[in-house]
């Protein structure tokens, strides 16, 4: 019964994040569309996913502390709160025709901001809402939201049309009242959302070298941060680039097929990992999945053939959630919850710092490097050019077999690493789940 209504809780407040990601990914895709309406520069549009994805970086060491100080569902409406402000503050500047360029990029740098605190929080607090028999499976179950982000540029396209930007910007708004609601009634226990109430604080700065500190003194969860950080750059090439490699021999349309077929084979993989959990030892889970991604990486670039993408990007989108939740569930069992919150931001820090280096390079690589290698009468089109071919577009597919064979590399030279082979071997710090509360609301009080 206790279990049950544990369940409850979580599906509760999963429910309500899942429909405010949604609504953010809605507001995310439609503002993209107007940059580029706007400027006609990809470089002003790709600007948009540095401005989400730097401040995340610099914001999580602080947002490990607040995750560790503070009442962690506070926090978590807090962070709404502010992101909600950046995106009524767009819906204003619509509404009054003074919508400019600069204004997305700052709203995008506050969301990411926030989403940072919002998300070290939720996960920080996962863990004691669960417990260890089923934190690998709800880790699953979270990279359904992944699925989600990729299916809503097909809903975006449709509502833009018939409400327009602010009526996006509305829709948005609303997702972060249910999310808000459903997180101030819903009871959550006091072990989860306040660990280490009574705990003596430090400076901030301390503080949040913590979280460094205890990644460094277990040298397999150091390892794996590092791996996941050296993964996280390759994939974002292929982030970038996979839609140009599309465009260059297939319609929009035919892009947004391929798209939604991709988001299917990210929503089976987070089905899978629902449903399993993956193995007992998860570093076999994170190796396998990278070896499996980087093999369908390389197959991306054998044809310009959407048939072919099709097949080969759900299988490179179905390893994602294997090789994310393992990657999770690995961190969260093997860390002290006092220090969760601050270990969980550095391991954001470590994994994610390198995903602005490759937006900015992918672009220029591929168009500056790659393609002219790959033209007819390129210096490579004699040689490689046999296998994927010469012309538009093929460069950008060189790019897919060169970061693909690396990934596969990468999961070799990891393997030698017998520290981050038998990380699975640290002991437990992961507490048994605290008793379940009564499934009344409370309400948050000042």
């Amino acid at each position: 019964m206790a279990e049950r209504v544990r369940a409850r809780l979580l599906i509760a407040v999963w429910v309500g994040q899942l429909v405010s990601l949604v609504g953010s990914s809605l507001t995310g895709f439609v503002l993209g569309v107007w940059v580029y309406q706007q400027t006609g520069s990809v470089t002003q549009f790709s600007l948009i996913f540095l401005a989400s994805s730097l401040p995340a970086v610099l914001v999580a060491p602080f947002a490990g502390v607040i995750a560790d100080r503070f009442d962690r569902r506070r926090v978590m409406l807090l962070s709404d709160l502010g992101a909600a402000i950046g995106t009524a503050a767009l819906a204003l500047l619509v509404a009054t025709d003074s919508l400019e360029v600069w204004h997305i990029y700052l709203a995008s740098a506050l969301s990411a901001a926030s989403s940072t605190v919002h998300q070290v929080s939720y996960q920080a607090m996962t863990p004691a809402l669960v417990g260890k028999a089923h934190l690998a499976r709800f880790n699953g179950l979270m990279q359904v939201t992944r699925a989600a982000q990729i299916a809503a540029p097909l809903i975006a396209g449709v509502l833009v049309v018939s409400i327009g930007i602010d009526g996006v910007l509305t829709i948005d708004l609303v997702t972060f009242a249910v999310a808000s609601l459903t997180l101030l009634l819903v009871r959550l226990p006091v072990e989860a959302t306040r660990p280490a109430a009574e705990r003596t604080r430090e400076p901030v700065l301390r503080e949040a070298a913590a979280g460094w500190h205890y990644l460094r003194a277990h040298t397999g969860l150091w390892q794996l941060m590092v791996l996941f950080g050296a993964y996280n750059f390759l994939f974002g090439f292929a982030g970038v680039l996979v839609q140009p490699l599309i465009l260059s021999f297939a319609s929009p349309d035919t892009l947004g097929v391929l798209m939604f077929a991709g988001g299917a084979g990210l929503f089976a993989g987070s089905l899978v990992m629902t449903a399993w959990g993956g193995p007992t030892r998860r570093i076999h889970a994170v190796f396998g999945g990278l070896a499996l991604g980087g093999v369908a990486l390389v197959l991306h670039s054998l044809s310009p053939s959407a048939w072919l993408i099709a097949v080969v990007a759900p299988l490179f989108l179905f390893t994602l959630p294997i090789v994310n939740s393992s990657t999770m569930t690995l961190i969260q069992t093997k860390t002290e919850p006092k220090v969760l919150g601050r270990v969980l931001a550095a391991a954001r820090v470590v994994g994610d710092a390198s995903i602005p280096v490759s937006y900015l390079l992918a672009g220029p690589l591929a168009d500056q490097v790659f393609e002219p290698l790959m033209r007819p009468d390129g210096a490579l089109a004699g040689s490689v050019g046999t296998i994927v071919g010469t012309g538009d577009g093929r460069g950008t597919a060189l790019v897919f077999a060169v970061v693909g064979t690396l990934m596969v590399l990468l999961v070799a030279f990891a393997w030698s690493r017998r520290s981050l082979r038998d990380v699975d071997d640290l002991p437990d710090a992961l507490e048994p789940a605290a008793p379940a509360p009564t499934a009344t609301a409370e309400p948050v009080r000042g």
